[in-house]
C-alpha cells in the first residue's frame, strides 16, 4: 500500500501543545491537543477532607485533565484516610505539601510551592480570603485560570422556611466562605462556588453524623431526636461530591454564569428514617424517643428543623446525572467500619441525651 510519513513539531505555550502533522501523501493536517492541568487545595482533614482524594479520582478519568496536583495542608495526619491512600490509588498524582494555616502566604509564595501555572483550580481547603485563601484566588487570576472552583458550605445559609434551600437563599455576609466567593468574584475570574452539606465515605476522617445513631443502637438506648423527627437530611456520598465539583467541565460557561451550586444528594431521608435504616443493618432494637426542640440539639449530630438543599440546578445546568451511591445501600459497609473503628466498645457518654430524655414529648 501507499507509505504515510508523519512528521511533528510541537510549540508549547504553558499549558497548550499544538501539533501539526504534514502528510505527504494529501496535503497538510492540523490539530490541537489541549494539555490541561488541574489544581486541588486540601484541607488537613473534617467534614471535607475525602473530597480532594476523590476529586483526584474523578478528574483521572476526565478527557479534559491531563494532569493533576495536591496541595496539600501538610497538618494532615499521613497515616489516617485518606491520606494514607494517595500514593496508593492516586500515585499519577502530584503531592505538594505546605502549611496552608499560614495567614501570612502570598501568591508568590504559593507559585514558588507549585512552580507551574494551572488551567483548573479546585479549592477544598480555604475558609476565607485571607493568608492561603486569598493567595488561591490571586494566582488563579495571575494564571489566567479557566475555572476556579470553590467549596464552599450550605451552613452559610440563613433559611426562611422553604426547603429545599434555593442558591438565591440569604447567607450570612460575615461567613468566610461568603467572604472568599465575594473577593473571588471582584477579582474578575472565572468562579464557581458549591454549597454542600453532610457529608460521608469509607475514606472519610469525621464520622460523627452517622456513628451518632450506632452509638445508641447497639448499646441499646434509647435515640433522643428532636420532633417531631420527619425533618429531612441530606447526607451525601463523597464520591458524589466529588462527581458534582467535576461537573463544571461538562460546560464552563453555564457553570460560570450560574456561580452558585447547592451540592448534595437527590435521595433525602428524615431523622427517624435515617434511624430505622441503621437499626436494621445493625440488628438493633430501635427505641426513639422525640424530644422539643427549645431544649436545643444536646448530641444530636444535624439542626433541629428542616436544612437541607438540591442538586436540580447543577442538574440543569451543568448535566449532573445525581448521585451513584444510596444512604441505604452505603450503611453496610459503614457498619463494618464502624465495627473496624472500635465503635463497640468506645467510651460514650448519654448524660446530654438523658436531659433532654425527661421531657420527650
Amino acid at each position: 500500500g501507499q507509505r504515510i510519513y508523519l512528521t511533528a513539531f510541537t510549540m508549547v505555550s504553558l499549558q497548550k501543545v499544538i501539533v501539526v502533522l504534514p502528510l505527504i501523501a494529501g496535503g497538510a493536517s492540523a490539530f490541537s491537543l489541549s494539555m490541561s492541568s488541574a489544581l486541588i487545595v486540601q484541607n488537613k482533614g473534617g467534614g471535607h477532607g475525602e473530597l480532594g482524594f476523590q476529586l483526584a479520582k474523578n478528574l483521572q478519568s476526565n478527557p479534559k485533565i491531563t494532569s493533576i496536583t495536591i496541595l496539600q495542608d501538610s497538618a494532615c495526619d499521613d497515616a489516617k484516610e485518606p491520606f494514607a491512600s494517595y500514593a496508593s490509588e492516586i500515585a499519577d498524582v502530584k503531592i505538594v505539601k505546605a502549611d496552608l494555616a499560614d495567614e501570612s502566604m502570598t501568591a508568590a509564595d504559593m507559585q514558588s510551592l507549585l512552580k507551574q501555572p494551572y488551567d483548573y483550580v479546585w479549592d477544598n481547603c480555604s475558609k476565607g480570603a485571607a493568608g492561603a485563601g486569598k493567595a488561591v484566588i490571586d494566582c488563579a487570576k495571575e494564571w489566567e485560570s479557566k475555572l476556579l472552583t470553590y467549596v464552599s458550605s450550605a451552613g452559610i445559609y440563613q433559611p426562611d422556611d422553604f426547603f429545599p434551600m434555593p442558591e438565591t437563599t440569604p447567607t450570612k455576609e460575615s461567613a468566610g466562605q461568603v467572604q472568599y466567593e465575594n473577593y473571588a468574584i471582584e477579582s474578575g475570574l472565572p468562579f464557581v462556588s458549591f454549597r454542600p452539606q453532610y457529608i460521608y465515605g469509607e475514606k472519610s476522617n469525621k464520622w460523627d453524623y452517622i456513628d451518632w445513631y450506632f452509638d445508641r443502637l447497639v448499646r441499646g438506648e434509647t435515640l433522643p431526636i428532636p420532633a417531631p423527627g420527619t425533618q429531612k437530611v441530606s447526607l451525601t456520598n463523597s464520591a458524589d461530591v466529588a462527581s458534582l465539583l467535576a461537573s463544571v467541565l461538562n460546560d464552563e460557561a453555564a457553570a460560570v454564569e450560574q456561580t452558585f451550586f447547592n451540592c448534595g444528594t437527590d435521595e433525602l431521608c428524615g431523622y427517624d428514617e435515617v434511624a430505622k435504616m441503621c437499626a436494621e443493618v445493625a440488628g438493633a432494637e430501635l427505641n426513639i424517643e422525640h424530644y422539643d426542640v427549645s431544649l436545643g440539639k444536646a448530641k444530636f449530630p444535624f439542626r433541629l428543623t428542616d436544612f437541607y438543599v438540591s442538586p436540580d440546578m447543577a442538574k440543569s445546568k451543568l448535566g449532573w446525572e445525581g448521585p451513584k451511591h444510596s444512604l441505604k445501600d452505603d450503611l453496610t459497609w459503614y457498619f463494618e467500619s464502624y465495627k473496624a473503628r472500635g465503635g463497640m466498645t468506645k467510651d460514650v457518654s448519654f448524660d446530654k441525651d438523658k436531659e433532654v430524655l425527661t421531657t420527650a414529648v
